[in-house]
């Protein structure tokens, strides 16, 4: 059927109609599975043509207290029906207690509400510069900020400025000045790497689109170290690997660092809402000063009521120890999975990373294979293939995925 031949009626299009018209209407920035999404419930979802799937992606952890939670929804309508939006130029009765819960749950003294993660990140950047200039005594306009290689923050202009995957940056410059990029896990380059102009080290405690890459052990403890020595301030980005992903409520507490500055988001929105945060000590958080940032959208209500919502019921549901041990489950049983073509498999918590021999097989082929059989995930760098169910998800929902992934698995490269 030809696109503009369609009858627009959710009745008579099947999946391969949606495909078409999203392919003609929508600008080609991702390479979506072939499949076409519906609705959803706890950790499943559902096709147009009613196929069931299990989610093994939590859309990057967005979704990690399951799709369209009971609870959470019923805040989303109560809130909703009463006040759903107004900027900051009024406050409100939702987002001081927001942002007192941040700063319980993080250890920190104050929060700045935004909306996507990439702009919490870009908060974070003018943060840290602002506080380089005015308390560092850095030269207006010599700051540095380190980041790590392979780092995944976003894919703003200035974030892209210092990623180090060219796909991100081909045709997008000129790039913002001011990084200096080290490798992931080595202490010794980053110590060798700091300035006097040196404001902040930013980065990922486990590197999720890298391929669920964990440091060496002892490597965050060797960073805040550097950091208080040098005066620099260290910002972590929490926004897939926070909130419980990593089997701690973040992934930095797993050496319990102290950061100056924690950037959240994804799982904060309940898989609801884009809702993120910079929460950080008073020293970074004080350089902002009414007028010095904004955004319109950050800090409304509905998203507020949401993401408070959603950090409660972290609590209440025991999600964090729950990604603990069915993460050590999930991993004793896909390491025992016998296939020559998995390089390694790797992970924290409820955030497991297959790599695949390129050689033998590509991450995309699996990952279609095993939405055949009703599991969803997606690849990254085209050789991992990431594995972040929801962290409600239950022994027998992991072991009915873990047998299909086996499946798949095994008969790769076949």
């Amino acid at each position: 059927m030809k696109v503009n031949e369609m009858i627009y009626s959710k009745t008579t299009l099947k999946s391969q109609d949606y495909i078409d018209l999203e392919t003609k209407w929508c600008a080609h920035n991702y390479h979506p599975l072939p499949v076409v999404l519906t609705r959803g419930q706890g950790v499943w979802l559902w096709d147009v043509e009613d196929k069931k799937y299990l989610d093994m992606m939590s859309a990057y952890s967005a979704v990690s207290h399951g799709h369209c939670h009971p609870k959470l929804l019923a805040t989303l309508k109560e809130q909703a029906n009463r006040l759903a939006m107004c900027s900051r130029a009024y406050y409100t009765d939702v987002l001081p207690l927001l942002v007192k819960k941040l700063c319980a749950v993080t250890g920190m003294d104050q929060a700045l509400p935004m909306n996507t993660g990439a702009e919490a990140v870009e908060t974070a950047i003018k943060a840290v510069r602002r506080w380089g200039h005015f308390s560092k005594k850095i030269p207006e306009n010599k700051a540095e900020i380190i980041v790590m290689t392979h780092n995944f923050h976003g894919r703003t202009s200035g974030i892209i400025s210092f990623s180090s995957e060219p796909e991100y940056k081909i045709g997008f410059g000129p790039f913002l000045p001011g990084f200096k990029e080290v490798p992931f896990g080595d202490a010794v380059a980053l110590k060798s790497a700091i300035t006097p102009q040196t404001c902040g080290v930013l980065m990922e405690p486990v590197q999720g689109e890298a391929g669920i890459i964990v440091p060496p052990k002892g490597w965050l403890t060797q960073v805040a170290q550097i950091c208080k020595d040098h005066n620099v301030l260290l910002i972590v980005d929490e926004v897939q690997s926070g909130l419980g992903r990593t089997g701690k409520m973040f992934a930095c507490q797993h050496e319990n660092i102290d950061p100056d500055g924690m950037i959240l988001g994804k799982a904060l929105g309940g898989g609801f809402l884009p809702v993120s945060a910079l929460v950080g000590k008073k020293h970074l958080m004080e350089v902002f000063t009414p007028g010095s940032h904004g955004s319109t959208f950050g800090g409304n209500p509905l998203g507020a009521a949401v993401a408070l919502r959603a950090l409660e019921l972290i609590e209440e549901e025991h999600l964090v120890e729950k990604s603990a041990e069915l993460g050590n489950y999930l991993m004793t049983k896909l390491k025992s999975i016998q296939a020559p073509c998995i390089r390694d498999i790797r992970g924290i918590g409820l955030w497991i990373g297959l790599d695949f021999d390129p050689s033998i097989v590509s991450a995309r082929t699996i990952c279609e294979k095993l939405k055949e059989r009703g599991v969803l995930s997606k690849e990254t760098h085209h050789t991992v293939v990431r594995l972040a169910p929801p962290l409600i998800i239950t022994k027998e929902e992991l072991d009915w995925g873990a047998e299909r992934i086996k499946e798949v698995v095994e008969r790769c490269g076949s």
